[in-house]
């Protein structure tokens, strides 16, 4: 008689709670840490129709490139390859150096439209320049392609080769692009280049250098002509000479960068991020500049770096930069979307998401971070499986 009564009561039990028996709660963890398991090199982060997409260099694309979606800016999936060379309007040259250079890619919604902006190895070579990049721009329905180029040539040719395409849309409708020029065969004379050749280091330093033009409405050309933006300093007294000249005073390589640039607006005033040193080396750091006028003149920041290496600080994060913006799920929070490498992943770049903060005139991130973070604002900690 006991057996039965505590079977009735378990059953009662049972019955009364069934929402026990059919559905549990998975909790996702509350923080996130860096790096993200992606193997981008210069990521960005397009944010459309309630979720955010990631598009970068290399990570498996062949000869194109990838992406990834998340809800929340933190766990990511791959999309697979939403770019092929080989579409019909293809022009770049898939058998030049470095695999075609598929570099750098950055996707806007414009209209319902999705217009992906790169670089690569133009195929039209009279003169077989080792570095012959341009930039292009491709368009698609979806932010996952997939990608067909607008025309079979690049937006346009400045004469030199250039890289790391950036879009800004401003509140006047008007659409500017920012590239980087190449170092290549690109020598400049400056302190820092006397500096290396009377200590038997370079016999020429090379630079790049960031411009800006206005593009057409419809991004099939531009209008007027490039404006010098950005450049490494020409004295060393100037304050950001030091830092922006490391890989050359440690004697890596013969060139100085000015690359990678975003652009964005905040009260009135135009914000021209950039990153400076070897790519492929320790000391790539990320400054800024500010201006009146998205074309500028445009002033760097005296509180320049504001990413860099923390291994004086016994952390294991090298070579951050190339990065892009974006926001918490919520719209409250503002991050900083960078490669790095760290002392586990070797020369392989990763994605690294760190908060920004933006007021009076002044940039600050709050990286690189390796240890458990908060979730981005907004982002959902839970989810019920059945």
């Amino acid at each position: 008689m006991k057996l039965a009564s505590l079977l009735v009561v378990l059953l009662t039990v049972l019955l009364a709670c069934p929402a026990l028996a059919q559905t549990s709660t998975r909790s996702t963890p509350a923080t996130f840490s860096n790096p993200l398991p992606v193997q981008f090199g210069d990521p960005y982060v397009l944010f459309t129709q309630g979720k955010y997409y990631m598009y970068g260099t290399g990570a498996g694309a062949d000869k194109g490139f990838m992406a990834y979606s998340s809800p929340d800016l933190v766990s990511w999936k791959p999309e697979g390859q939403v770019y092929f060379h080989d579409n019909k309007n293809g022009w770049s040259d898939p058998n030049a150096k470095w695999g075609g250079a598929y570099w750098a890619p950055e996707v806007y919604e414009v209209k319902g439209k999705y217009f992906l902006f790169y670089s690569a190895q133009w195929k039209q070579n009279p003169t077989r320049e080792e570095e012959n990049f341009r930039i292009g721009v491709a368009v698609a329905d979806k932010p996952t392609g997939p990608f067909i180029d607008l025309a079979n040539k690049p937006i346009f040719d400045p004469g030199y080769p250039i890289i790391d395409a950036n879009v800004f849309f401003d509140s006047n409708g008007k659409a500017y692009l920012y590239y980087s020029r190449c170092c290549y065969k690109h020598p400049v004379q400056s302190e820092v280049a006397q500096q290396a050749r009377q200590n038997g280091w370079f016999t020429e330093i090379e630079e790049s250098w960031v411009y800006g033009i206005e593009l057409k409405p419809d991004f099939s050309g531009v209008l007027g002509q490039p404006v010098l933006l950005l450049r490494p300093p020409v004295s060393r007294r100037d304050r950001q000479a030091d830092w922006e000249s490391r890989s050359v005073t440690a004697r890596d390589v013969n060139r100085r960068w000015t690359e990678g640039s975003v652009t964005f607006k905040k009260d009135n005033l135009y914000y021209l991020m950039y990153s400076a040193n070897y790519f492929g080396g320790q000391y790539y750091a990320i400054g800024y500049a500010t201006s009146n006028s998205p074309l500028g003149p445009y002033k760097k920041a005296d509180n320049n770096p504001v990413l860099q290496k923390n291994t004086a600080r016994g952390g294991s994060v090298t070579g951050t930069g190339h990065n892009s913006i974006a926001y918490s799920p919520d719209g409250k929070e503002m991050f900083c979307v960078y490669h790095a490498r760290t002392n586990k992943t070797g020369n392989e770049r990763v994605v690294f998401v760190d908060r920004m903060q933006v007021g009076k005139g002044k940039i600050t991130i709050q990286g690189p971070t390796t240890t458990p973070q908060p979730l981005p604002s907004g982002a959902a900690r839970a989810v019920q499986t059945n």
